[in-house]
This record gives structure tokens, sequence and C-alpha cells, in this order.
């Protein structure tokens, strides 16, 4: 699962640079935040492979409406200021439906965590 997981954040992690590369507006903005979540979920399950979909996917939603929130004191803004990293990560200003597509990535991090668990649970083992 742990190398899954690694695949899968590098995948969502280029996922979310390239769609704000190629779209502008709500589907960049809110693809992205829903996109952060699942790129979370993924590092949720990179260092905890047994976590249950359900644990990762509700850690995922929590930490990234943590920083959503957080948005709503200047820590971020200044942050952002002095770095582009900061800015990807932490993000500058308080918007309401953030939270919703959070909420739509943690569901997508679920979904794919779930699946991706059936199929590799149902596979045959190799015994020595």
């Amino acid at each position: 699962m742990r190398l899954a997981a690694a695949g899968a954040a590098v995948v969502t992690a280029g996922a979310g640079l390239g769609l704000r590369s190629v779209t502008e507006g709500g589907v960049a903005k809110y693809g992205g935040d829903a996109l952060y979540t699942v790129l979370i979920h993924t590092l949720v399950v990179l260092m905890l492979p047994r976590v249950a979909p359900a644990t990762a996917a509700g850690s995922a939603l929590a930490v990234s409406w943590v920083v959503e929130f957080v948005q709503l004191t200047e820590v971020p803004a200044e942050l952002s200021e002095r770095s582009s990293v900061a800015r990807l990560v932490l993000g500058s200003t308080f918007n309401p439906p953030d939270l919703l597509w959070y909420g739509v990535g943690a569901v997508a991090g679920w979904l794919v965590h779930t699946a991706v668990g059936s199929f590799l649970s149902s596979r045959p083992t190799v015994r020595d």
C-alpha cells in the first residue's frame, strides 16, 4: 500500500499543478482544493499504510479545514509573501466554499483508497 500511496501522491501533486497551468477560474481553484485534500490523504496512507480509508479521509479533511481556518489569521498571508511553497501549501485567504471542495477531495480519496485496498486484498499472495 505504501508504494501505491507514494505513486498516488506524485500523480496527485502533478495533477494539481497541471490543473492550475491549463485551466482558470473555478475549475482550477476548486479542483485544486479537492486535489489538495486527496494529496493529504495519500500522505496519511504513506505514513500509515494500514490506516482505514475513512480514517485517512477524515484526517485529510481535518488537516485541510485547519489550514483553511488558519487563513483567518495573518500568518499564512505573511508566509505566502515570502515563499511560493508556503503559498501552495497554506494559501493566503479564507474562502468558505473551499471547505466544501475539501470534502469532495476527502470523498474521492476515500473511494480510491477503498477500491485500491479491495483490489490489493483480493490478489492471491505468494508464500515461500
